[in-house]
This record gives C-alpha cells, structure tokens and sequence, in this order.
C-alpha cells in the first residue's frame, strides 16, 4: 500500500513479506509496526507516521544524532529504525540505555554499521554534545565512504530519513513490475503485489536442516596429522537492500547499488540488464525487483574451503571452484597444495568482501602463532592479529572477553567519524561470520535458509564492543574495510582455540 499505490519511497523493503528485517517500520497511533506484515484493514481510520511524516524537530535530530555518530552508511535501514527510536521515544523510553536499544533493534537487520554507532546515535539524540554534524567536512566524509565501499556514498541527514532513490526508487509513473517465477519466467503487472499473485509467490522459510560444511578437510599423509584445521560453510552476504533496477525502453538502467556498496555482492548483479531486456521487449518502463528469497538464491556466496597445514605451511586447501580463489590462496600460502573442487550449490565470487583472502589469512595468522611455539589457547581467550592489505591498510585487532579492539592505518583518514563507523561495521561483519553465520544448503546445491533471521546474524545485543583507534597519517587514503574484517576474523577465530569449523559460536 504505502510504496505500490501512495508512492512513499521512504518506506523500505528488505524482505517483505518476512517482516524481519524492519526497514518498512513505521509509526501507527505512535507504536512502531512492521508495514509489510500490516494489513491496511488493521489501520483503517488511525494515524500512520512514516519517517517523512516526523515532525521537523524529530527529524532535525535524530537524523543530525546519526551523522554526527556515524550511524548511517548505505541508509537503507535508518528510515525504520529512526521511526522505531521515535515511537519509543514518545512514550517515555529512556534510550540511552543500552538494554532499552538493544530491545528495540532487535526487531531490524543492519549489515553496514556494526550496531554500536546506531547506539550511539540513540543516546545522542536523547542528549545532544555540544558539537554537530555541520561542524565537520561534509565532502571528506563522502569520499571516506567511497572510497570504503568502491561506489559514491554520501552520510548526511538526508540519507538517515530515506531521502536518497535507492535502485527500485525514482521510476516514473505507470512503471510496470517485474518479478522472476518459480521456473525462472518474468511476470509483470502494475503492482507488485499483482506480480507476485501472478508468479505465486511462495515466502521463505527457516529450515531445519541443520548447515555443515559442503567441503571436507583432507585427509593428512599416513601417519601424520594436521597441525591446523579448518572448514567453512556457506553464508549469505544479507546486504539488506535486494537485487533492484528500473529501466524505460531506450534508456540506461537505474544503479542498484545507489547509495551503497553491497560488499561486493552486487558486482555481478544481472537486474540491470534483466529491466534493460525487459523495458526493450515490453516498449514499457519495467521495474524489475528481485525478493529476499530470489537474491538469497541468485545472489553470490564467499566460496567455501576446507583445509588442512602443518606448521612449516605445507597442507591441502580445498576450495569450491571460483575464478582468483585459488591465485588469492597461493599468494598468501604458498606451500600448501591448492585444489579447486566442484561442489553443489549457489554461485560464489570472491568479489565479496575479503573472500578468501580473510580465510587465508586467518589460517596464516594460525601458522604464525604455531611457529612462535604458543599453542592455541581455549574458547574465550585473547588473540591480536595484525596484518596489511593490497591496498595498503594496516590493521591490528584484538579480541578478547572484553570486546574488540582495533588499530588501523588506512592512510589520511579523511574524516574520522566515517573511518570509524566503518571500521566498526567491518568487525561486526567479521566477528559474527566467525561466530554465528551459516546458511543451509542440501547435498544437492538447493538452498533452504531463505529468511532475514536465519543467516545467523549478530544483533545488537550479541555483539561485543568495538574501540577503534585511527593513526593519523598524511598518505593517500585506502580503503580498510578488507584489512580491518581479515584481522578481526582471524583474531576471533585464534581467541576461540582455533576450531576446525565455522562457525564457532560465541
């Protein structure tokens, strides 16, 4: 109802109709609710409050509270999870304490900010410092986030509340909609709720197959055993926004990358040349969306490996058969046997964020700790890896029972607030990977987790504290992203006694 027939943008869709991940949050009577899940019979004749509809004071500092903690990268889930803060708000809710916040995101899916700079958001909005967004360099920040997320990305008020066209957003009037069946035909009609009656849709569900590892270690030399083991299962990159782009008849194809990155998940994304084919064929504008359970199922997966090294560094990897998996394997371990294997199941890139190389140096920092004679010390410990990038970014982190420490250099920070907040997302991202993130697929490639909640990722709540030091340097600026979720991954993954599978749990 909200975008199909009223046209209002601002109210996102990141797995309708899941009503999981919160991004379609919005005020009714002052209570927050999840539209998707909402029939419009259930609100007729109550107020309904999207972000657009707060009040301009609301509006003014929640969304000056966001950028000033940097609390906002892509944007995508800010509008909800503002409307959510705001109806708590207005009945009396205290949200500069933590257990208060946690609560409440616990009912949203962010995968760019890490939490901690949504938190911090809520308690600056309750109590604003003394300093504000205006006071900083508005242009420095924006290339800070291009440069993390390879694409233009601009952090400003406007981006908090919705007010940037993400890759559905902007088509013109009349645009037709276009969603892939069951058997991989287009349906399109003039909403997309028709589209999907037409497609019969079914939702996705949570599985109880219980996810394990599609590659198993090899098998040592007669007589030996490996000093270091490890096999990784499948995931899902989650990126909230899913696979999107509008296209008129002649014309070029909306991004759906928009305001963000993806981590990498969307590099290869066929929907731009699907609405462009689509448009042609149709003499029509075409909106083509791809659903939660169709990105989950068409959308690239970090390639799993399993491996097994003796401490000089010799050993097998297995890897599932990707293009630059096995050069990026041998370039970080290059005594160890690297076998390239056909296994069942998704499409998998090393596009995505540090695929590969993060594993690779995880079973590098394994080795370097072995050779140092320190064994591997048992679930809950302390582990610091430091390690640097192609790009050039040096990284430090480390984990311990107290929480997550980084150190980066990362050349000219540009902005601090913006390194920052992405350097926290980048731990977050690492850490819950390491810890609790799977993804169920059967011994036939078919995957059965098809929901927001079932990819395993850390809320709010389960999520350590992340302190980030910044060296200051006058060096031309490198992304850290890469650097920082290489470090933190490994650094979780030795803290927790170095388990031969992941995840390890927390």
């Amino acid at each position: 109802m909200l975008r199909d027939r009223l046209g209002i943008e601002t109210v996102l869709d990141g797995c309708s109709p899941q009503g999981q991940c919160g991004c379609c949050t919005v005020l009714v009577d002052d209570a927050p609710r999840v539209a998707c899940v909402t029939p419009a019979r259930r609100v007729a004749g109550r107020h309904v409050t999207t972000a657009a509809g707060l009040s301009a004071a609301e509006q003014q500092r929640w969304s000056d509270a966001f950028v000033a903690c940097g609390a906002t990268q892509c944007g995508f889930c800010t509008p909800g999870i503002v409307c959510r803060f705001v109806g708590h708000e207005r009945r009396g809710a205290d949200l500069s304490d933590r257990a208060m916040v946690d609560k409440a995101l616990a009912a949203h899916l962010c995968r760019c900010t890490g939490w901690q700079t949504i938190r911090e958001a809520a308690a600056h909005a309750s109590a604003p410092p003394s300093a504000d967004a205006t006071e900083r360099d508005p242009d420095a920040a924006a290339r800070r986030a291009s440069i993390e997320t390879g694409g233009p990305q601009r952090s400003v008020p406007a981006s908090v509340l919705g007010g940037f066209d993400f890759g559905a957003d902007g088509a013109p009037p009349g645009t037709l909609t276009a969603i892939i069946g069951p058997t991989g035909d287009w349906h399109t009609a003039e909403n997309l709720t028709e589209a999907r009656r037409q497609a019969g849709k079914v939702q996705g569900r949570r599985t109880t197959l219980e996810p394990t590892p599609p590659i198993s270690i090899p098998e040592p030399p007669p007589g030996t055993q490996w000093d270091i083991q490890l096999a990784t299962c499948w995931t899902e990159p989650a990126y909230l926004e899913t696979d999107a782009a509008w296209c008129a008849p002649g014309g070029e194809p909306s991004d759906p990358l928009a305001n963000g990155g993806a981590f990498g998940g969307k590099t290869e994304s066929p929907v731009r040349e699907e609405a462009r084919q689509l448009a042609h064929d149709l003499g029509h504008p075409i909106r083509v969306l791809w659903s939660r359970e169709d990105t989950v199922r068409r959308g690239p997966k970090r390639p799993p490996l399993a491996a097994g090294l003796s401490t000089n560094g010799t050993g097998i990897i297995r890897v599932a058969r990707t293009p630059g998996a096995a050069e990026v394997l041998r370039s970080v371990l290059p005594n160890a046997d690297i076998v390239e294997v056909d296994v069942p199941g998704p499409l998998t890139s090393i596009a995505l964020r540090a695929a590969i190389w993060a594993e690779a140096q995880m079973l590098a920092a394994a080795l370097d700790q072995l050779r140092t004679g320190t064994p591997f010390g048992t679930f809950g410990g302390t582990a610091t890896v430091e390690l640097t990038s192609s790009e050039g970014a040096t990284a430090r982190a480390t984990v311990s029972p107290d929480g997550i420490d980084v150190h980066i250099d990362a050349g000219d920070p540009l902005d601090a607030v913006t390194l920052r907040s992405y350097v926290i997302g980048a731990s977050h991202m690492a850490w819950s990977w390491v810890t609790s993130e799977t993804l169920a697929v059967d011994a036939e490639g078919d995957i059965h987790d098809l929901t927001i909640r079932s990819f395993g990722i850390a809320r709010s709540a389960d999520t350590p504290n992340i302190n980030v030091t910044i060296q200051p340097s006058q060096q031309p600026p490198v992304p850290a992203g890469e650097a920082v979720f290489a470090a933190v991954a490994a650094a979780t993954w030795l803290s927790r006694g170095a388990p031969a599978q992941l995840p390890t749990g927390r």
